[in-house]
């Protein structure tokens, strides 16, 4: 069933901002009216909340800190004196030696090593955008990298470099990728694709493209796993508001461009 009380304020809304001069896209519009008013009609918040923290616990990766030189597949290049790994693929550790630093707080320069991503282009960070009941709801996962904070974080429908969307790493493929690698075919509308920077202190020169895609209410999407969720954009803001560090710096990146 639609929900028309959020139709109703959402062209309130849009008369009075286009009333008052604004001449913004009716998309950009919505995802300023979505981050604004909940129209959670079911208390949802806590159940999220909920769900993420049953996922912390279900989660079984275990990370133990390893010396460099034991990592399997990963060994030192002779020739350009970085590690890398054996695919040619991900990442690779560099050393830089930077100088002309008069505006840092080392003014005489400094060495340090440095991620380079193979080909500078990350990948893709994705969310996945349908209505619910005439709602814009978005797809987000309870994601483990061996580096996060608390191990799991709520992140993208997909965070995938352009290596593991290759299968560099062997293994099985990223989920709902499809949806972003072949929009139109998927029956799918992208709203929001830009190329966010990553940071240079730690990374050289990468970045990550950044995209919103929408299916339409119509098209039935399969929810794979538990780990994956649908909230409103609402309730993002509200999780990164009030919650220490469970929201991914990746869907951060994207609600800063919308």
């Amino acid at each position: 069933m639609k929900n028309n009380n959020y139709q109703t304020c959402l062209k309130t809304f849009a008369e009075c901002y286009k009333s008052l001069g604004g001449k913004e896209s009716n998309v950009s519009l919505e995802f300023k009216f979505e981050r604004m008013i909940s129209h959670d009609e079911n208390n949802e918040f806590e159940s999220i909340l909920s769900w993420y923290k049953e996922q912390c616990s279900k989660c079984n990766m275990k990370i133990d800190i390893i010396p460099l030189k034991d990592c399997r597949e990963w060994d030192f290049d002779e020739s350009t004196g970085s590690y890398v790994h054996s695919s040619g693929e991900f990442f690779r550790v560099d050393g830089l030696r930077v100088s002309n630093t008069a505006t840092r707080e080392v003014t005489g320069g400094w060495d340090q090593p440095i991620l380079t991503q193979a080909g500078y282009d990350g990948g893709i960070l994705g969310l996945l955008r349908q209505r619910i009941n005439g709602v814009p709801h978005y797809l987000v996962e309870a994601k483990a990298e061996p580096g996060n904070y608390n191990l799991v974080q709520i992140s993208t429908t997909v965070q995938a470099t352009f290596s593991n969307l290759k299968r560099a790493h062997k293994g099985n493929a990223t989920p709902y990728a499809e949806y972003f690698l072949d929009t139109d075919k998927m029956g799918a509308k992208v709203l929001f694709d830009e190329w966010m920077s990553e940071d240079g202190g730690r990374l050289y020169n990468k970045r990550n493209r950044s995209m919103i895609v929408e299916l339409p209410e119509s098209i039935y999407l399969d929810v794979v796993s538990e780990r994956y969720r649908w909230v409103t954009l609402y309730q993002l803001i509200q999780l990164i508001a009030t919650q220490d560090a469970i929201v991914a710096p990746h869907i951060r990146g994207i609600l800063a461009g919308i």
